[in-house]
Parts: C-alpha cells; sequence; structure tokens
C-alpha cells in the first residue's frame, strides 16, 4: 500500500511494489512524483526526512541540508534588518531531499536507482494535468513569488498559474532527474547539477557553492519516543520539532482525556493546553543539536513532563507565551510491503515553492528553509556556517501494544506536531479508525489563547471552549492550515489506509 497527497506518486509506488520493489522503492518512487506534480509544496530543491521500519528495527532519515559555509549572522541581520529572510537567495539552504532518496535506496533499495526515477521523468518531460489543490495552492503564490529570479519562466510560462487540469511539462527538470537517476543521485551534489546550482548562486551574489553541495550528508539517526496509553511514538530528533509532538503526548498521558468524548470541549481542552505546554517548553530550545544546551533525554524527562502536566487547569484556559512556527507547505506519504517493511517520508520546500529562486536550465525550485534561523547569537537555531536550520517537518510512527504500527503524517508548519498529537490521541485514547480519524474535525492552536477550530464541532463545544477563556475562531470552510493527514497502519499482516480530502490524497493498494 502507498499514501501520497498526490493520486500519480501513489500510483507510481504502487507500481514498482507490483514490479518486484520493496516499500522504500515504493517511497523514492512515489517521492520523486511527487516532487513533478506539487512542486507547491515540494521539490528536488527541497529537504526531506524519513523513518523505516526493516521488520525489526526503527530508523530515522534526516536529510535536511545546511548553511552555506559562507553565511555570517552579522551580515544578514545588517542586510535583512535584524530578521531573516523568507524568500530569496538568503532563504536558501542545501537541498537535501536527493540525498534522502538516494540514502534510502542505497541502503535498503531492491531494484536499480534509475527504475525509481521513471515515472517522474515521465511526468516530467510529457506533463501532469494539474490536480484541484496544487492549482489552488499554485494562483495563491504567483504574485509574491513572479519577481524572483526565473521562477516565472519556470512556473508562470503563460503569465499565470495553471489552471484545474491544464496539462503542466517541465523538460529542465525532466533533464535534471535524468543526470540524477544515472548517477544516483552524485549529479546534484558534485556533477554538472550542482556546478549549475553554484554558477547561478555566484552569479547572483549568493552564499551556495560548490564544496557546500558536495559536503552535503544525509544522516541515519536514533528516532526518539514517547508512551501514550498503549502505544509507543516515534519522532525525528532535532532539527525538526518532533520533540514538541512527543512532549505533549508525555503530559496527555497524566490526564484522562478518554474520560471525556472525543469531540467534547475537555477533551480539547486538554489537548490545546498540552500543546501549548510543548510549544512554550521545548521548541524555543529546539535547532542543530551542536547549539541545543538541553539534550533530547532532559527534555522528555518524566519529572519535566509531570511539572508540566501540573500546571494545566482544567477549569481555565492559559497563556503560557508559546509561540508556534509559521505555517508553510509540505507533503507526506507512507509505502508498506508485503513483508512489513513501512517507510514515514516526508519533504518540504518550506514555505510552498520555498525560496521562489529557480536554477536555470534545471528546473530546481531551492527551499527556503533558511527562514528556520534565528539571528539571535544566543539561540539554539542559530543562523552559522553549515547549520542546520530548525525544520517544522516531521515524519510520525507508532507501535500500540496489540502489535499494530502505522506511518503517519500531517502536513503544515506548525499543525504538524498538533496534528500528531490529535490523530494519536483520536488513536490511542479513542480506538478510533484511520479514516474516522483522518476525517474527523480538527483544531489548530495559535498564540495566547486563540484556537481555531474546523467546521464539525457543534456549538455546545464551541460555547465551553469559550467560557474555559479559549479565544475560538470558528471557521466556515476547512482549509489546508489544518494540514494534510495520512496514515498508513499494518495489524495482523493487513494494511489499512487513510487519505484526507482536505488535499489532493490517494491511498494505492494491491
Amino acid at each position: 500500500m502507498v499514501v501520497a497527497s498526490q493520486p500519480l506518486a501513489a500510483q507510481a509506488g504502487l507500481h514498482i511494489l507490483d514490479n518486484g520493489g520493496n516499500a522504500v522503492d515504493a517511497a523514492v518512487a512515489a517521492a520523486a512524483v511527487i516532487a513533478v506534480v506539487e512542486p507547491t509544496n515540494n521539490g528536488i530543491g527541497g529537504d526531506a526526512f524519513a523513518m523505516v521500519w526493516d521488520g525489526s528495527r526503527l530508523r530515522g532519515l534526516n536529510a535536511t541540508g545546511r548553511a552555506p559555509q559562507k553565511s555570517d549572522l552579522a551580515r544578514m541581520a545588517q542586510r535583512n534588518g535584524g530578521k531573516m529572510p523568507q524568500r530569496g537567495w538568503d532563504s536558501v539552504t542545501v537541498p537535501g531531499a536527493i540525498s534522502a532518496w538516494s540514502s534510502l535506496s542505497g541502503e535498503y533499495g531492491s531494484i536499480p536507482f534509475p527504475q525509481l526515477l521513471e515515472s517522474a521523468i515521465h511526468y516530467a518531460s510529457q506533463g501532469f494535468f494539474v490536480s484541484p489543490g496544487v492549482a489552488q495552492k499554485w494562483a495563491e503564490q504567483a504574485a509574491e513569488l513572479s519577481g524572483q529570479p526565473n521562477f516565472s519562466r519556470t512556473f508562470l510560462p503563460s503569465g499565470s498559474a495553471p489552471k484545474v487540469g491544464e496539462v503542466f511539462k517541465q523538460p529542465e527538470l525532466a533533464e535534471t532527474l535524468r543526470r540524477v537517476a544515472g548517477s544516483h543521485g552524485q549529479d546534484f551534489y558534485e556533477g554538472s547539477t550542482a556546478r549549475l546550482m553554484a554558477g547561478y548562486a555566484a552569479d547572483c551574489g549568493a552564499d551556495l557553492s560548490l564544496e557546500d553541495l558536495a559536503a552535503h550528508r544525509a544522516n541515519w539517526t536514533e528516532v526518539l519516543n514517547a508512551r501514550f496509553k498503549d502505544t509507543l511514538v516515534f519522532e525525528m530528533p532535532p532539527n525538526g520539532q518532533g520533540l514538541v509532538a512527543l512532549y505533549a503526548l508525555a503530559i496527555l498521558d497524566h490526564l484522562d482525556i478518554a474520560g471525556f468524548d472525543p469531540d467534547s470541549a475537555m477533551a480539547l481542552h486538554l489537548q490545546i493546553e498540552a500543546i501549548k505546554l510543548a510549544f512554550a517548553h521545548v521548541a524555543p530550545l529546539l535547532g542543530d543539536p551542536r547549539n541545543m544546551a538541553a539534550d533530547s533525554a532532559e527534555l522528555l524527562s518524566a519529572a519535566r513532563v509531570a511539572r508540566a502536566a501540573a500546571l494545566i487547569d482544567p477549569d481555565r484556559a492559559i497563556d503560557f507565551g508559546h509561540i508556534p512556527p509559521p505555517i508553510a507547505g509540505t507533503v507526506y506519504l507512507a509505502a508498506g510491503d508485503a513483508s512489513g517493511m513501512m517507510v514515514s517520508f516526508i519533504q518540504s520546500n518550506y514555505m510552498g515553492f520555498g525560496s521562489g529562486v529557480v536554477v536555470p536550465e534545471t528546473g530546481i525550485a531551492l527551499q527556503n528553509r533558511g527562514a528556520g534561523f534565528s539571528l539571535d547569537p544566543d539561540s539554539p537555531a542559530r543562523l552559522a556556517p553549515g547549520a542546520r536550520p530548525f525544520h517544522t517537518i516531521l515524519p510520525g510512527f507508532l507501535r500500540r501494544d496489540n502489535g499494530a504500527m502505522a506511518a503517519f503524517g500531517a502536513t503544515g508548519g506548525k499543525f504538524q506536531p498538533q496534528g500528531h498529537v490529535q490523530l494519536v490521541a483520536r488513536l490511542a485514547g479513542y480506538g478510533q479508525n484511520p479514516q474516522a480519524i483522518v476525517d474527523a474535525p480538527r483544531f489548530k492552536v495559535n498564540e495566547g489563547l486563540r484556537v481555531v477550530l474546523e467546521p464539525g464541532f457543534n456549538e455546545h463545544t464551541k460555547q465551553k471552549l469559550a467560557a474555559l477563556g479559549h479565544e475560538v475562531t470558528a471557521q466556515k470552510t476547512s482549509t489546508w492550515d489544518f494540514g494534510g493527514m495520512q496514515i498508513l497502519m499494518r495489524r495482523n499482516g493487513c494494511y489499512m489506509g487513510a487519505r484526507d480530502a482536505r488535499r489532493d490524497s490517494h491511498v494505492a493498494v494491491s
């Protein structure tokens, strides 16, 4: 089974499974296609994280890129008014997505790497029909990014964003993918593609260099975990924000949310307060692990979590001084094969297309992950040469005491850890099935006492939350700001998949 936010990507992964590939092969093929057909949220100029369950062990892969070696915090602050820019060359870090594909394939793949990219190359060269969600996001970003280097020529060739059902071709991207496929990814970091990226950076006076690209490596890592009820939840360690989700779930494990209806005000109130505490207590301490004062074990210690849980007042909402990160664009996919191997994979250019900078002759839209750096010299997320920025994207994985396992994700910047908490609460706290969880209405915590509710919660719930002190905004329609949530669960040798109607998602099964 393959679950992805694009039907063509899910089908590409399934095609690989049907032709002898394993779950890792399928995930790479799906990731390559989704980089072509959903450029509004990811691409080969972005970053990725992955988790792989190989049947006996769960491993994490950090394929996020680093700041150029020429980066200078003081110069950046002076040039941009004391703030990290969100667009343009100054927001660009080394792209890591290709290293994720090549590392996954090299470690676990069972069929040749070039075969995994065939579908992506086909859709780039021959074109694809633009799906509804992608068309919407394309149009929303067109005006803001049209002035960025080479963006309009590549992504607005007719002067505007493509419409729903329009065929969009990317011949330059197809050629880049052919070079990537033939070199097992090496061309992207050390070959002609790398030289094109570095040369354009030099022409624009940017910091990214050929040496920065050649030095990039994806890293295999141990994953973190926390228990909620009968479920062990796994997240990636920093520089991602997985600790935010784990901290909130560890707090909730001290509270009896199962004593309340899943859509009731009290169930939401306890989750909201736990999430706010996690954003307040943990998020400001995250960044490149080399620059963090606290380690992950300390942040998840039982004593620390217990003290945090004691701060929650069941009778009123509290402003804990939390500051969630911005909303951003991301794609999530998961794959599972007949042997039980499972992959949880997330890929992103950060804010939609990313920096807006597109490298000529390549079709590569470069990410703006540099916007996740801080210009505070004391911040663990501070800009420094070779540092990895704070990342919002996080793939999830869980294992229940009954033997069930699930790969899951919930895209959308600050919503991602919140989505993980809501998903796990419904699964382990209330026993809901994957599709019911994905279909259920969601909430989103903002700064202070502000909470946004999706349609679907009843008036009594809204009124009760307001009576507890929450500043409630009830949306009339669902938006992408509530994430794209997908689940791939395996139990008793069978897969169950859930897709999100808020996106163009699809479950492909053989």
